[in-house]
């Protein structure tokens, strides 16, 4: 079998398979592996070798799956530590945090609002449940039947969520897909708040990993899978794929040219659009046109800075902001990565990270990048006094768009050639989860059904549950 991408769902495609003895051949074009969290090598100014990435991710508890990939070489989740709290800074100076929180549902949800500054009795009483009744009992895949031709910002709108709780809470959701409310599906939305509140004992409380990406997570899965006699081609390019005969599948790359059983094609939105444009015998028409019409999100852009003194003791691991003209969140990397730490040790300074997500096409990227270095001095003054030591600004423009009434456009696992399937956190699952966890599930079911082919049993998937848990919010719910 050939795994064509390896990111989080092709690693999690080639494992399933490598694991129940299949030969696998896993290609990834970059010289890394992880995908859009993975990370590699440069040298900071002084000489100091340090890991870059395209930055800060947090590893949800509910990501089960995901979580279930990276046990096969971390039993314990060691190399993984838990952050105390998910703080929110509003640039009006509303704070939250989601540390104490009930994790119960649906306490989860009304503790949040009880617990919340950003949700006063005046506002809770201008709000219109009948429009909130669809978020207590999230389905899927019926959510998207319900919700996707509407966005975010329409059906926030709808419930009248008082604008603090909106830019402060909810906006952290929509701003995790890296894009506007205002393009952004309102079912994905409302599967994130089922997930996070009303599906889930977990919370919003996330884990990071102890080492930058490619020492905690994915250097010891390509040793597990060569031990498991897959062939890992890092920097290897797939030019084409096409159907051959007896049912065999061909990828030509750019080392060689074989034929395989079966393939995944674990590729982002940009790649897949741009192998299935070449490969014009994969498939039918119907389906490479839907392939096309796949969109990205907008750019964005991670700043990391090397500073020459400690931002404030105080200061979290991460923060949320909102309202700080692009500035999302920022990283303080000392907080929990060794290697960070390490150098914070010798130097005396901090390594501090930001994210701006959704940044408006054709922004000049310097304008940008100096824009988000004042937001930092407004959120932490102290850094304002602070020398960059050194810098990195890393822009990408390749995160899947899942803009209104785009949902069932998307592409299944399944593919109109048996023996071709698709993962990747723009495949449809027909499952309750997103992003990370999209990803590694949607690789598990893709090699699930090339092992189904052959009678051989796949991996078991854990998810949270496919609708509303409660019984009582499922009554109000049926109301709307």
């Amino acid at each position: 079998m050939a795994v064509i991408g390896g990111g989080i769902a092709g690693l999690a495609a080639a494992t399933a398979l490598a694991e129940r003895g299949v030969a696998v051949t896993l290609y990834e074009k970059r010289p890394y592996l992880g995908g859009r969290v993975g990370g590699w090598p440069t040298q900071l100014s002084d000489g100091t070798p340090v890991t870059m990435s395209r930055g800060f991710h947090a590893f949800f508890r509910q990501y089960y799956n995901l979580r279930g990939l990276l046990r096969r070489t971390d039993p314990g989740l060691e190399r993984l530590t838990g952050l105390p709290d998910y703080p929110l800074r509003h640039a009006g100076g509303l704070h939250d945090s989601f540390r104490h929180v009930p994790r119960t549902p649906p306490l989860s949800a009304l503790g949040f609002v009880a617990l919340s500054p950003s949700f006063r009795l005046p506002d809770l009483r201008a709000m219109n449940p009948m429009a909130a009744l669809p978020l207590l009992d999230v389905r899927v895949p019926e959510v998207y039947d319900r919700l996707d031709g509407t966005s975010a910002q329409a059906l926030l709108d709808a419930v009248r969520f008082p604008e603090s709780a909106r830019h402060l809470a909810f906006e952290v959701f929509s701003r995790s897909f890296f894009a506007d409310p205002r393009e952004l599906s309102a079912a994905e939305m409302a599967l994130m708040f089922h997930i996070y509140f009303l599906g889930s004992a977990e919370g919003l409380l996330f884990d990071v990993p102890r080492a930058p990406f490619p020492a905690a997570l994915w250097d010891p899965l390509a040793d597990y899978l060569t031990r498991h006699h897959a062939d890992v081609r890092t920097g290897t390019s797939v030019e084409h794929v096409a159907p051959a005969r007896g049912g065999a599948l061909v990828v030509a790359s750019d080392r060689d040219e074989r034929p395989y059983d079966g393939v995944v094609l674990a590729l982002d939105s940009a790649g897949l659009r741009t192998l299935v444009e070449r490969c014009g015998q994969l498939g039918d028409a119907a389906w490479r046109e839907r392939i096309g019409r796949l969109r990205t999100a907008p750019p964005f852009l991670v700043t990391r800075l090397w500073l020459d003194r400690p931002v404030a003791p105080d200061r979290p691991g991460f923060l949320g902001t909102s309202g700080f003209g692009g500035l999302d969140n920022i990283s303080v990397l000392e907080r929990y990565e060794d290697q960070a730490a390490r150098w914070s040790a010798r130097t005396g300074g901090s390594v501090v990270e930001l994210h701006a997500y959704a940044v408006p096409a054709g922004a000049a990227r310097d304008v940008e990048q100096k824009r988000l270095l004042g937001q930092l001095h407004r959120v932490y003054p102290e850094t304002r006094t602070a020398t960059v030591l050194d810098s990195r600004h890393e822009w990408h423009e390749d995160c899947p768009l899942f803009p209104v009434g785009g949902y069932r456009d998307r592409p299944t696992v399944r593919t109109p050639h048996p023996r071709l399937v698709l993962a990747g956190d723009q495949v449809r699952t027909g499952l309750p989860v997103a992003l990370m966890e999209r990803a590694a599930t949607s690789g598990f079911l893709a090699a699930n059904a090339l092992l189904r082919r052959w009678g051989v049993r796949g991996q078991t998937l854990w998810t949270v549950p496919d609708r509303g848990r409660s019984a009582i919010l499922r009554l109000l719910a049926a109301r709307c």
